[in-house]
């Protein structure tokens, strides 16, 4: 497996030539960093106007190996081949290294940039990219890609530190300013004709290959905290694919760091995981949902909790007195439905708190605490509806907010709470568990209790502290606000079924198809949709015909799918229907929406097809479906539009010329042509 790293931008308050002199005395050799023996200029060279120099060097590093390991492999250092392009015109520094010693065995390739701040001339960026791929090494693979790792992350921690080192050394020795190169012919005299000092590894003419395209390092100190420089690599790696394939709806940083530290920065997992949730989001509209949602009056009533300032380490706190709710009136009254909505209502707004806090305090706060009161939890809570529906709250917290409760605080838990516990906790993530401090009787008093965590003055008052708490007290609810049986009976099973969008899936030879009529030309047909499974082509056709859909059966033993087909095999391409648009390739993961303006009225069909050979039917490839799940989904909305109505439904939704295309979300308008389209990723 190859290894990659990819850094933030690093940002030196100082000119890139003063920034140039210093990393020039990194060589021939730099004490601060030990693993560095020395190096050797291979070759050299300049352009006739000294705009352009360049320098290749061996660099001979130590191995901070076993020496069982050193003895194996028959050295005690290694030699690394790096070259530095610098361009004095462009001021920028492009290095680029890779392994020569068991260069067969294991290749490591590194690229480094320097260039100056895109908003400040006066200051320089730095940003570092590197691979490791291992593919042999005497049966020690793990072990090599392991010490290779650390000390990698090791030397880049004293990166900045060394070229900080040297800038203050230039100071002292007087040097605060170094002239920028000028063209000789603008050199009025021969004073300004002196060249700047030579220094190695630059960057060649035109734009830097991936400035600026990771974070800022002194940004996510500051609002996502400390990280390792291998942490930092994995959320910006992550980023940058969501930027690629999910253009319209990149979630902000922190929220994607909390998916990254739920799968301990394992970056495949993290992604499937937060492609589920945010599928999930969009599904369900969750990101309205403090807008949209109104809690019912006898929620609001019967409900107690709320949040209530914050704890010591500026996190918000929740406060929820469990043990004084009726959760068994609450879910008969409610329904399941209402209460999942309240909690992902809190969850949103918690995240929301967490942002305000992290500006208030100066510091990242990315969770919050949950006081949980169960002074008055008895057996009546274990009813067993209500706890299934407690489960099926935390299944859909955990997958959708992890790592966002910081810690959770369980007082005055009575002798019934280990039955509870035992119920529920199989539910909770293991470092979620890890979070939770349980105190029984009284022993949340004094020393060791809340007061380590809660400032006194804010412990609410039905806690013996001396702030009033403005969290509903609960009590039972009235059995005249219960649903009858067919209601409840009804939001059970609709539970999360009210959404916009529709999901197919698709197996080769059996693509999905939607018919939409168009009344009048220059209708506006739009689409969003998301590809959940696989890779799939997606069509548009223009029929004179209309289509007889054909769904898909299949034995009782395979779930149920929907899977509809439309164009009859009899059909004939150009003479019973034909392309409209080019076809479009669509990845796993990603998220299209666009629009086509039609230029005839009468059937359309949309198709969804998985990547593959195009003439077989649903009735030819039925038996080898028995039994198997589809390889591919999709989740689909469409919505038609009169031309002079269209504005664009959703997101970066345009208008251009007749075949696919690719924009940023940053664009605001195009040309409208009488068949046209858009697509944004």
């Amino acid at each position: 497996m190859v290894q990659k790293y990819q850094s933030p931008v690093r940002v030196y308050k100082f000119p890139f030539e003063m920034v140039m002199a210093a990393y020039e005395k990194r060589f021939p050799t730099c004490p601060l960093i030990p693993v560095f023996l020395g190096s050797e200029v291979l070759s050299e060279s300049a352009s006739a106007d000294g705009s352009t120099h360049v320098i290749e060097r061996s660099c001979k590093l130590s191995v901070d190996a076993p020496r069982l390991l050193k003895k194996i492999a028959g050295v005690e250092c290694v030699f690394f081949i790096q070259k530095n392009t610098l361009s004095w015109r462009d001021r920028t520094l492009l290095i680029e290294a890779h392994n020569e010693t068991f260069a067969s065995r294991v290749t490591v390739l590194e690229t480094c940039s320097y260039s100056v701040h895109p908003d400040n001339e006066s200051w320089t960026c730095f940003e570092q990219c590197a691979s490791l791929d291992i593919k042999s090494f005497f049966g020690f693979e793990n072990t090599v890609e392991k010490i290779a790792m650390k000390q990698y992350t090791a030397n880049i921690k004293r990166g900045k530190e060394v070229i900080e080192y040297y800038l203050s050394e230039l100071m002292s020795e007087g040097i605060t300013e170094i002239p920028r190169w000028v063209p000789p012919a603008e050199r009025s005299s021969p004073s300004k004709a002196a060249s700047p000092p030579a220094a190695p590894s630059c960057c060649p003419a035109g734009p830097l290959p991936f400035v600026l395209a990771g974070l800022d390092a002194d940004y996510i100190e500051r609002y996502l905290g400390r990280l390792t420089p291998m942490q930092e690599s994995c959320l910006i790696q992550l980023r940058g694919w969501l930027q690629e394939t999910h253009k319209v709806k990149i979630p902000k940083d922190e929220h994607i760091l909390r998916f990254l530290r739920a799968r301990d920065f394992h970056i495949e997992k993290a992604k499937e995981m937060l492609c589920q949730s945010l599928t999930w989001r969009k599904q369900f509209q969750v990101d309205y949902i403090l807008e949209t949602w109104k809690p019912p009056s006898g929620l609001e009533e019967y409900y107690a909790g709320g949040w209530h300032h914050h704890d010591r380490e500026g996190r918000p706190l929740y406060v929820l007195r469990l043990g004084q709710m009726d959760t068994k009136g609450l879910v008969k009254a409610l329904g399941e439905e209402a209460l999942l909505r309240q909690v992902l209502s809190i969850n949103e707004e918690g995240q929301k708190r967490c942002e305000e806090n992290t500006k208030i305090f100066g510091r990242p706060i990315t969770s919050w605490t949950c006081l949980v009161d169960l002074e008055g939890l008895n057996m009546r809570h274990l009813w067993r509806p209500g706890v299934k529906a407690l489960l099926r709250i935390i299944e859909v917290v955990e997958a959708n907010y992890p790592e966002t409760l910081g810690r959770l605080l369980i007082v005055r838990a009575p002798r019934v709470f280990p039955v509870l516990w035992t119920l529920v906790s199989p539910f909770i993530n293991e470092n979620t568990r890890q979070k939770f401090l349980v105190y029984s009787g009284n022993n949340y008093q004094g020393s060791g209790g809340l007061i380590d965590y809660i400032d006194k003055e804010i412990i609410p008052d039905f806690l013996g502290g001396d702030c009033l708490c403005q969290v509903p007290e609960g009590g039972q609810v009235p059995k005249s606000y219960y649903l009858t049986e067919e209601l409840e009976n009804l939001d059970h099973i609709r539970l999360w079924a009210e959404t916009i969008y529709q999901s197919a899936q698709v197996s080769k030879g059996a693509p999905h198809e939607i018919m939409i009529e168009i009344v009048e030309s220059s209708s506006v047909i739009t689409w969003d949709f998301d590809i959940l499974k696989g890779d799939m082509v997606f069509n548009i056709f223009h029929s004179k015909r209309t289509p007889q859909a054909v769904k898909r059966e299949v034995s009782s033993s395979v779930p149920a799918v929907n899977n509809e087909q439309l164009i009859d095999r009899s059909w004939v391409l150009g003479v019973d229907y034909s392309i409209v648009e080019s076809p479009l390739t669509c990845r796993e993961g990603e998220s299209i929406q666009g629009s086509h303006i039609t230029r005839w009225p009468g059937i359309y069909i949309l198709q969804w097809r998985a990547c593959g050979p195009t003439h077989a039917r649903v009735d030819e490839v039925l038996s080898s479906l028995q039994g198997s799940a589809p390889k591919c989904k999709v989740m689909y909305y469409t919505e038609v539009l009169a031309s002079h109505d269209f504005r664009g439904s959703m997101t970066s939704l345009e208008s251009c010329h007749s075949r696919f295309s690719q924009i940023s979300v940053t664009t605001t308008s195009s040309s409208q042509s009488q068949d046209g389209s858009l697509i944004s990723r």
